[in-house]
């Protein structure tokens, strides 16, 4: 496992929210963060099937461009009754030529489990990988799952994404009821970052 030693690190997304939730994890090593859009990175195409995969790109096509190592993340709702969909589409499963509608993908998931008659409780995970790669292309990979079920009809205006359909295991409130920083604490991405921290950082 390879010790990160910089004192700076890009955070291989244009998402201002998911940057200022890995400072806020961050926060007690000292490092410098910047995200793709303080380099005016594109954001490569996904184009493999896995978490990891599509994290290893977006990884990698950062560090390569900045010569800086890079951390990125992969990340998505696997509904068992659905074969593990949505998955990796799952962002693609929102969107819409004006932009993406979770509400629209949240109602298609449901439907079509209701299509199925897929047995109750309706369990399913929230998956994230995480990978950490160095400008020589060394990499390091962190996963991480937080299950669950999915419940109906949507609850709560907090979180993003399927947060309001998802339910956490040992919690009677959905992702999109908790605050944002409880919900932090106990994620899929808390679960790889605590893998990170402790394979990387520590």
């Amino acid at each position: 496992m390879r010790k990160f030693d910089g004192q700076q690190l890009v955070v291989a997304t244009h998402n201002k929210g998911k940057l200022e939730e890995i400072q806020d994890l961050l926060r007690p090593f000292g490092i410098t963060l910047t995200s793709n859009d303080d380099h005016g990175l594109p954001e490569p195409d996904e184009t493999e099937t896995t978490f990891v995969g599509n994290a290893r790109i977006k990884a990698h096509a950062a560090a390569k461009a900045t010569g800086l190592p890079a951390l990125a993340d992969d990340s998505g709702i696997e509904i068992d009754g659905l074969g593990g969909a949505p998955g990796v589409y799952t962002a693609d499963w929102a969107e819409t030529p004006n932009g993406r509608d979770f509400v629209m993908a949240m109602t298609r998931s449901w439907t079509e489990l209701e299509a199925v008659n897929a047995p109750t409780p309706r369990t399913a995970r929230f998956c994230c990988t995480l990978v950490l790669a160095w400008p020589d292309g060394h990499d390091e990979v962190f996963p991480g799952v937080m299950e669950g079920e999915i419940v109906w009809p949507m609850r709560g205006d907090q979180g993003h994404g399927y947060d309001p359909i998802f339910q956490p295991k040992g919690y009677d409130v959905t992702f999109g009821e908790m605050d944002r920083w409880e919900k932090n604490k106990i994620s899929h991405r808390a679960d790889a970052f605590a893998k990170l921290v402790a394979g990387c950082f520590a």
